[in-house]
């Protein structure tokens, strides 16, 4: 929540009362676990964007400081020399703002590599929503809605770094835009660590033999997630597995085009639209949803309008009451991809029973939950190794 910019819109009291704690407590416990307190973590996380943005962009740094969320150029300054022992000059080495459109932005987004490109956007290009999502000129391009704004992500894999072009409303959205795409693409996992672990399995090493660095696609936003994944569930065209959180591209594309926020494309490409909110959807005619869907989906909404979070850092016992209605497939597939859960695992998914079958593993969904245990804490990557195997 602190990395999503919690702190700097809210304070302390505002990240408190999100967790569930008192204000002491946060302090307390951030202290016993990090060694340092909220104010000193956000302060550092807006010092990691702005070394970022001046060691890979041109923008001038009047617009740095505001975009990492300093309150003045001379705090930018200070905390800048204070904690990397430079000036903000020195880090940028020369380079000179250009020309450009507005609130646009291009830097990049380092990862631990390997990481296996097609497994990744593979997914989220599948499970495209037209006018929220494209794939176009080698990019995986969406629309975000932000705390502040709106914007529009370019996303393009490189060898040892993932290429971001954004355009916001508000600069200052620029550290959470940041942070959500990064979560979408997994960029923070230690595929060292990952594979090591699961190629301790006879059965799995030759699937992370074949795609190292795999990763678990995340999202930019818990809730439209959720609601995807029951429009998908809601057709019989779902599966908690896909990890696209069973996506029917026709009926989200429906309600978007009904209750979305229209939008400019600023590549002039095939977006339009922000996704709806859950209010939006709330007050959308029933008749536009699958029927088997409006059941539950009403509750998600209700919950949502109510204050549930299903972003990152959310309250899992909190997200999976908000999420009972949906059935194990969607509520596994929704936590592992909102809440970053890397060990999300559903053996009772058709599609992770069938690929586990191919390679010799149980298929009964006991077995396999047994035979997982071994996987822990890295079942959401095993699922993906497992259905790398087939079209997902």
């Amino acid at each position: 929540m602190i990395v999503d910019g919690v702190v700097d819109r809210e304070g302390v009291p505002g990240l408190a009362t999100r967790l569930g704690y008192s204000v002491r407590q946060v302090e307390r416990r951030l202290l016993a676990e990090l060694g340092s307190g909220p104010l000193a973590i956000a302060r550092a996380r807006r010092a990691r964007t702005a070394r970022l943005l001046a060691e890979t962009t041109a923008l001038p740094m009047t617009e740095i400081a505001v975009a990492a969320g300093f309150a003045s150029v001379r705090a930018f300054n200070e905390t800048v020399r204070e904690l990397f022992g430079r000036s903000p000059t020195d880090l940028r080495g020369g380079r000179r703002a250009p020309g450009g459109v507005p609130g646009a932005v291009v830097l990049r987004l380092p990862f631990r590599g390997p990481l296996h490109a097609p497994s990744l956007f593979g997914p989220l290009v599948a499970n495209a929503v037209p006018g929220v999502e494209e794939w176009r000129d080698g990019a995986y391009r969406r629309t975000l809605r932000l705390p502040r704004g709106h914007g529009v992500v370019s996303l393009r894999p490189r060898a040892d770094h993932v290429e971001c072009d954004l355009t916001l409303t508000d600069s200052r959205d620029l550290p959470v835009a940041i942070s959500r795409c990064r979560r979408a693409l997994d960029l923070d996992a230690d595929p060292a660590e990952v594979d090591g672990a699961l190629r301790a399995d006879p059965a799995l090493r030759p699937l992370v033999d074949a795609a190292p660095g795999t990763r678990v696609p995340g999202v930019v936003d818990g809730a439209e997630c959720a609601v995807r994944a029951l429009l998908g569930e809601g057709t019989g065209t779902g599966t908690g597995a896909a990890m696209g959180a069973g996506a029917n591209a026709g009926w989200a594309h429906r309600v978007v085009r009904e209750a979305g926020e229209a939008v400019p494309d600023p590549a002039g490409g095939g977006l339009t639209h922000l996704f709806p909110t859950p209010q939006a959807l709330l007050d959308l005619d029933p008749a536009l949803l699958p029927p088997p869907a409006r059941a539950p989906l009403t509750a998600l909404l209700t919950a949502l309008v109510g204050g549930v979070d299903l972003g990152a850092g959310a309250d899992r016992a909190e997200a999976r009451s908000a999420l009972r209605c949906a059935g194990e497939r969607v509520l596994d597939a929704v936590l592992t991809r909102s809440l970053g859960d890397p060990d999300g695992f559903c053996p009772d998914d058709p599609a992770v029973r069938a690929a586990a079958g191919g390679i010799g593993l149980p298929v009964t969904a006991a077995a396999l939950a047994d035979r997982s245990r071994a996987w822990r804490p890295w079942r959401a990557y095993a699922t993906r190794y497992l259905l790398g195997r087939t079209p997902t």
